[in-house]
C-alpha cells in the first residue's frame, strides 16, 4: 500500500494546485469506503478556503479557513489525481474536490480501503491520529528514543519499528530496507538491540525515507503520483522483493521469511 513517501509525494504534488484556493464544490459518488464518508461533507466544506495541506503519518490533512479539516487516507490502492473539472470520471473515481474554477482533485480507490474524514477539532486530536508516534524526521526520533521504547521487548525489531505508536510511516518496504542497511536481522528482539545499533537504525530509517521521497515514492501495483506518473525508488531497493537473489554487499543469497504475516527479506550474512 502507499507508505509515507508515497503520501508525501502526493502532498507535494497537490499542494500547488489547492493551497489558497476555495473549494467550490465537492462531489461524492461513492461514500462506502473503509468508513462511510460523512453525509454532511460536501455541504460543510463548500466555500471554505484551503490554507494548508499537511501530512501526519499516512494521512493527508486539508486544513480549511473555517477551522475544520478534511483527513484523507489512500488505503491500499488509492490515489488523488489533478484533472480538469469536466473530465469524465473513471469507474473508481469516488470523490471530487473542485477547487477554484479550473481544478479538480479526484480521489480514486478501486479497493475502497481508503477513507475521508471531516473533523471540527484539531486534526491531531482526532481518534485516528492522537495516539501516533513521532514522525521519522522529528527531532525527538533518534536512537535514544528507540532504545528507551524497546526496553526488554521480545517483539521482533521489524514489527517494533512498523508500529505506528512507536514511529509513523515505516511500512514493510522501508522497514526491510532500513534494517538491511543497518545490518540488523529483522527477527531480532527489539529489546536485544543495543543503543548504538538503534542510533544507526534511526539514521537509516530517515535516509531511506528521504531518498524515497526525493525519488517520488516506490512504484507499487496500484500507486501513481498526483500527475499520474509512478515513483522510481523501487529501482534502488536492496532487499525488499529480492528474495533468492544475491546480496549486493556480500553475494550471499537473500532469504525470505514471514514476520507478522508479512514477507521479510534479509541477508543471512550481513544482518545479525
Amino acid at each position: 500500500m502507499p507508505e509515507l513517501p508515497e503520501v508525501e509525494t502526493t502532498r507535494r504534488g497537490l499542494e500547488p494546485h489547492c493551497v489558497g484556493r476555495v473549494i467550490e464544490r465537492a462531489v461524492v459518488r461513492e461514500s462506502r469506503l473503509r468508513w462511510p464518508i460523512p453525509a454532511e461533507l460536501a455541504t460543510a466544506i463548500t466555500g471554505a478556503r484551503i490554507w494548508q495541506l499537511d501530512r501526519r503519518g499516512k494521512y493527508l490533512i486539508m486544513r480549511l479557513d473555517s477551522g475544520s479539516a478534511v483527513m484523507l487516507h489512500l488505503g491500499m490502492s488509492g490515489y488523488i489525481r489533478v484533472v480538469p473539472p469536466h473530465t469524465p470520471p473513471l469507474k473508481h473515481d469516488h470523490v471530487d474536490f473542485l477547487v477554484g474554477s479550473d481544478c479538480c482533485l479526484r480521489f480514486h480507490d478501486p479497493r475502497r480501503f481508503g477513507s475521508i474524514h471531516l473533523t471540527e477539532e484539531p486534526a491531531e486530536s482526532h481518534s485516528l491520529l492522537r495516539s501516533l508516534g513521532p514522525e521519522p524526521f522529528d527531532a525527538r526520533f533518534d536512537g535514544a528514543y528507540l532504545y528507551a521504547q524497546a526496553g526488554n521487548r521480545r517483539l521482533a525489531v521489524k514489527a517494533f519499528i512498523m508500529g505506528s505508536r512507536i514511529v509513523v510511516g515505516v511500512g514493510n518496504i522501508y522497514a526491510t530496507e532500513a534494517l538491511f542497511r543497518a545490518g540488523i536481522h529483522p527477527a531480532r528482539a527489539a529489546g536485544r538491540v543495543s543503543r548504538k545499533r538503534f542510533e544507526g537504525l534511526a539514521a537509516t530509517i530517515r535516509a531511506v525515507l528521504a531518498e524515497a521521497i526525493e525519488a517520488g515514492g516506490t512504484t507499487l501495483r496500484d500507486f501513481s503520483r498526483s500527475d499520474g506518473q509512478p515513483g522510481y525508488f523501487q529501482q534502488s531497493l536492496d532487499a525488499y522483493g529480492r528474495g533468492g537473489q544475491p546480496c549486493r554487499r556480500c553475494g550471499r543469497m537473500l532469504r525470505t521469511s514471514r514476520l507478522g504475516q508479512r514477507a521479510t527479506v534479509y541477508c543471512p550474512g550481513c544482518q545479525r
